[in-house]
């Protein structure tokens, strides 16, 4: 049921400035509340600067924005009700190729810049024994594809990172919720393969990883492959308006098929499943 009595709440949106974090700002300006949109590319956020909202630059892993950030926020409006943290990005590649820094980074921005941010909304959600923390999280969060494994590794401690957290908020009246999206089309995917196909070059993945990228590329060409970012907007949407949220939203395409499958399977039909796919990705080249 949503609720009926202070419905527009101030909301802080990290990595805003496209994909699934500029849908769930527009959405939410649409829905009444007032947002904040954090993202490092603040010129591809004018567009939520002309509707209302406030436009933050933030780099998740600089903890003086983090900072600057929040104390602007709450020395406007004194509190901050919703915080959506989206900001992410996936490294791909082989385990053996991938540096180290690279997957510390990974884990920088995905969990531990996330992991600051929420520790400083924390004691102002309290305050008003309310809030919600709306994780982004992924079916990746679930389950795994080859070259993927820091990328699943930190949405992985997402997850459990989350489920703790809901944990020790709930008696403060603050619900931690975990959105796991399917394929949708974003810049996530774009950006992923190069610097893949960089990591396995001259190396012994290099066949099966450019086959990999090839396969993955003419996918995302078909559209209807894909759900737009608004579908996990509406998503979220839901979460803040209902008076009690689900723990866990999966949607998108591939997603709810693909975490059934993960629960049904066991460890090695999964790993035949998943690499199955990939030899037929290959064999049509």
């Amino acid at each position: 049921m949503p609720e009926k009595q202070n419905s527009s709440k101030v909301v802080l949106v990290t990595g805003a400035s496209s994909g699934i974090g500029k849908a769930t700002s527009l959405r939410l300006i649409a829905d009444g509340h007032k947002v904040y949109g954090a993202a490092r590319r603040v010129e591809l956020m004018k567009d939520l600067t002309e509707l209302g909202a406030e436009v933050v630059s933030m780099d998740i892993t600089v903890e003086e924005d983090i900072e600057s950030c929040i104390h602007n926020i709450i020395s406007k409006h004194g509190q901050l009700d919703v915080l959506v943290n989206n900001a992410g990005y996936g490294t791909f590649g082989p385990v053996e190729t991938i540096a180290l820094d690279d997957a510390r980074h990974q884990f920088e921005v995905n969990l531990f810049g996330l992991a600051s941010l929420t520790q400083k909304v924390i004691p102002r959600m309290r305050e008003k024994n309310f809030g919600r923390i709306i994780n982004i999280s992924s079916m990746g969060g679930k389950i795994y594809t080859p070259f993927g494994a820091w990328y699943h590794a930190s949405k992985h401690a997402l997850e459990g990172w989350s489920d703790c957290l809901r944990i020790e908020l709930e008696e403060f009246g603050i619900d931690v919720v975990l959105i796991q999206p399917g394929m949708i089309h974003t810049e996530f995917a774009d950006r992923m393969f190069e610097p893949m196909l960089e990591r396995s070059r001259n190396t012994a993945y290099e066949r099966i990883s450019s086959m990999f990228a090839e396969a993955n590329l003419k996918l995302m060409a078909n559209v209807d492959a894909f759900s737009p970012p608004e579908v996990i907007a509406d998503v979220i949407s839901k979460a803040i308006h209902s008076k009690k949220p689900k723990t866990r939203y999966a949607a998108g395409k591939m997603a709810k098929i693909s975490l059934m499958a993960r629960s049904l399977l066991s460890d090695r039909m999964f790993d035949h499943m998943m690499m199955s796919q990939l030899k037929k990705m290959i064999d049509k080249h």
